[in-house]
């Protein structure tokens, strides 16, 4: 049964099994969920939602469906399940085969959603948007200084710096960067003393040549900012081991409120070894003093070979991090591959998973693994089927958007919105899908006046998301 991922009734199986789990049982639901079980988890690993983006390729009336299942397709390894299964279960599953259009539907944005103008209505509020900057390319990080002025930095390797209702300039002394791939210049964070020592952090992929091939890292550069020149920087982090690819580099930069700088750090597209191997660096959320040393009571400090700054691992590609304002923990999110992107609530010494258990299949719908859940590892507290690619994301604080104060905001890539997921009791419950068809959402952050910002992309904007009282 190895190939059952080309044919269309395994699709159809997982669809209608999520259904049944995700809208109540009926009988039919359960004997589906039953025979998918039995039949073709062991192939097609126990989640449905990663399959709805189906090909109908054999045919999408009720009796070819019908057809499909009873007799196979032997070419593509489809076997036949006529005998297997009675005349009405067959017709039950065609039933909800047909009746399951997919939850990818919902981000299949109208046309009328499409932004004629810079108001934004949504079911919670209306905003405004006012252009803060536009013509770079792929703006990727945005931090604010005390006195009001926006840094930012451009994938390409330009970093900018922007006073209020001036026109951005630009910030020299960044460190060289290989812009190819998901590489470049990345995050940036201010130190929390920053009106003191004057210090920033920029993440961004480092290279170095050896021996004809090139090889690249996730590095964490820290420099003085004095007027529009980066002075005395040099690298606090290198992460380890360097790789080949260009993708997968993480690079989101926290503090918290004890002056901790957390560091993501993706698995570089090598998830046989690295996110499951704790003397990688890659694949993990790390946790090192402002200067790049591993404080003493992080939970591998003391664990050779394991790598003292790791505070987390098991992790694919933490694109989004961000400190929860309620409870001071840093929270995170992270591309799964084809569905099965997470938002998790990082705890210290704590395994999530990647790639033993995951929501998602590969991206030419091999299964990577049968397993969703495992003893000692991490449940997310919120995944994604299909994916949308989160990116940037912060907790909304203060009152100038009340309807949004709590929730947690994160920007889709995939999709180009901003999901706003509905926080109840610590937990996300539900979402909102905004800011429709505004363009990829890279980067979202918070000025010290409380309002929003977004960072878009191809072609790039920034906004800034001003209430409108209505």
């Amino acid at each position: 049964m190895k190939h059952l991922l080309l044919s269309f009734l395994a699709l159809a199986l997982l669809a209608t099994c999520q259904t049944s789990k995700n809208n109540g049982a009926t009988h039919g639901d359960t004997d589906a969920a039953t025979h998918y079980a039995t039949l073709c988890a062991s192939c097609h690993g126990e989640q449905g939602a990663a399959f709805v983006s189906r090909t109908w390729k054999y045919g999408n009336t009720r009796p070819e469906v019908v057809k499909t299942i009873a007799m196979g397709n032997l070419e593509v390894g489809m076997p036949a399940f006529g005998a297997a299964l009675k005349p009405s279960e067959i017709e039950v599953l065609a039933d909800y085969v047909l009746a399951s259009p997919g939850r990818g539907d919902r981000y299949n944005f109208a046309e009328s959603n499409t932004p004629k103008s810079n108001i934004f209505k949504a079911a919670s509020m209306t905003v405004r948007l006012d252009t803060i900057a536009r013509g770079v390319q792929n703006p990727w990080g945005m931090a604010f200084l005390p006195n009001g002025d926006m840094l930012f930095t451009e994938r390409e390797g330009q970093f900018y710096r922007l006073s209020p209702g001036g026109q951005p300039r630009r910030v020299m002394g960044a460190p060289d960067v290989l812009a190819k791939g998901q590489g470049g210049l990345l995050d940036v964070e201010v130190h929390p003393k920053f009106a003191e020592n004057n210090l920033l952090y920029l993440s961004y992929s480092k290279f170095r040549d050896s021996s004809g091939a090139q090889y690249a890292t996730t590095a964490v550069y820290r420099a003085r900012l004095e007027g529009d020149r980066l002075v005395d920087g040099r690298d606090i982090f290198v992460a380890t081991p360097w790789a080949r690819t260009t993708h997968h580099y993480g690079s989101r930069l926290e503090f918290d409120r004890s002056g901790y700088l957390f560091v993501s750090v993706g698995e570089r597209g090598q998830h046989e070894t690295n996110p499951q191997s704790l003397d990688s660096d890659c694949g993990k959320i790390h946790r090192m003093r402002e200067d790049g040393t591993a404080p003493t009571d992080n939970p591998f400090a003391k664990s050779h070979p394991a790598h003292a700054t790791i505070w987390s691992w098991g992790h694919r590609n933490p694109q989004g991090m961000a400190l929860n304002p309620e409870t001071g923990e840093i929270w995170e999110n992270e591309h799964g591959p084809r569905g099965g992107d997470e938002v998790n609530r990082i705890q210290p010494g704590r395994n999530y998973g990647w790639p033993v258990i995951s929501y998602g299949i590969n991206y030419d719908g091999s299964i990577l693994t049968n397993l969703t859940t495992k003893e000692g590892m991490e449940q997310p507290l919120k995944y994604w089927v299909p994916s949308i690619a989160p990116s940037g994301m912060l907790f909304v604080t203060g009152d100038r958007y009340p309807a949004w104060k709590g929730d947690l905001l994160v920007g889709s890539l995939k999709f180009k919105y901003l999901d706003r997921c509905i926080m109840r009791n610590g937990q996300p419950t539900g979402d909102e899908l905004l800011l429709q068809n505004l363009g990829r959402m890279r980067c979202v952050a918070m000025d010290r006046n409380g309002f929003l910002y977004v960072a878009v992309e191809e072609p790039g904007f920034i906004f800034k998301l001003l209430p409108v009282v209505q």
